[in-house]
């Protein structure tokens, strides 16, 4: 009985199903968001969605977060927050500027960036053969994303590499003060700065928020950006991230344009090309074998 239990416990893989689950939620996402994009300007949805998202964490985790404000060092949880919200911004900035294709491919770079911060800045070390994986990955992101090759490299691109490298820092930084901050408080904070940043966004970019072409299929998936990717996602993520490394994190991640790829053939008609599919197969295939090498 005790070693059955030992081997439950060996593949108990709750923490990386949450990530993989957070990318299914997110790939549904992204086509979805392009048609809202269509009716409501983007810096205007993305404050509607965070603001949404927070007072709803609020309202359900008021006293975590109260609890959360008065007695943690600022810094432990502003500072992941305006990262993670920064990073969403920047991912959006660079699409009103570049192909989305484009975007997906170097938004990917992150995986190979988390440990690389996480080593400069913290002396985090990682297997060879973990590193190995990694790397292999953005050949697979880039058949999957790309099909055939950049369009050009001008400023979508510039800003799309700073938003990965922004991504790697919200998650080492959010490891890191996960250890002293509650998780749900975090989330619901994160949203916070995330709506902040968006506000200010679309003072500076669009003059205030402007919702009178707003339809009501595009409030629906507003509400699903809300409660869905924001605050459930940013929750999945601190959650696993208590568990399992910033890496690992990283590397599922890497699932989302395949999920993405899946349900944008159902919604909005676009077909993978048998470059895209040998690359999902890749990318499936390296976090298969990174989560497999993890539980040894």
């Amino acid at each position: 009985m005790e070693s059955k239990g030992k081997g439950i416990a060996k593949f108990n893989r709750w923490p990386e199903a949450l990530i993989v689950l957070q990318s299914i939620v997110y790939g549904f996402g992204d086509p979805i968001s392009k048609i809202a994009f269509e009716v409501t300007p983007v810096y205007t949805m993305m404050s509607v969605r965070y603001c949404i998202a927070f007072v709803v964490a609020f309202i359900l985790f008021r006293r975590r977060v109260i609890e959360t404000v008065k007695t943690v060092p600022v810094r432990y949880w502003l500072v992941p927050g305006l990262f993670i919200g920064l990073t969403y911004l920047l991912n959006n900035v660079a699409l009103s500027l570049t192909d989305a294709t484009s975007v997906a491919f170097l938004r990917s770079l992150s995986v190979v960036l988390t440990p690389l911060f996480a080593f400069i800045a913290l002396g985090r070390r990682y297997s060879p053969r973990i590193v190995f994986i990694q790397v292999m990955v953005l050949p697979g992101m880039y058949l999957l994303c790309v099909k055939g090759g950049l369009s050009g490299f001008g400023a979508g691109e510039v800003v799309t590499i700073v938003a990965a490298a922004v991504m790697a820092c919200a998650l080492i930084t959010s490891r890191e003060y996960l250890e002293e901050v509650d998780p749900i408080a975090l989330t619901s904070l994160m949203a916070g700065c995330s709506a902040a940043l968006a506000l200010i966004g679309s003072l500076i970019f669009e003059g205030g928020l402007h919702l009178e072409n707003t339809t009501g299929q595009a409030w629906m998936i507003i509400i699903y950006l809300a409660i869905a990717c924001t605050l459930l996602g940013y929750m999945m993520q601190n959650i696993a991230l208590t568990k399992i490394s910033e890496r690992s994190v990283a590397l599922l991640q890497c699932l989302c344009p395949v999920m993405t790829a899946i349900f944008s053939f159902f919604i909005l008609g676009e077909k993978l090309s048998a470059a895209g599919v040998l690359g999902a197969i890749i990318i499936i295939c390296c976090v298969t074998a990174a989560t497999a090498l993890s539980s040894d």
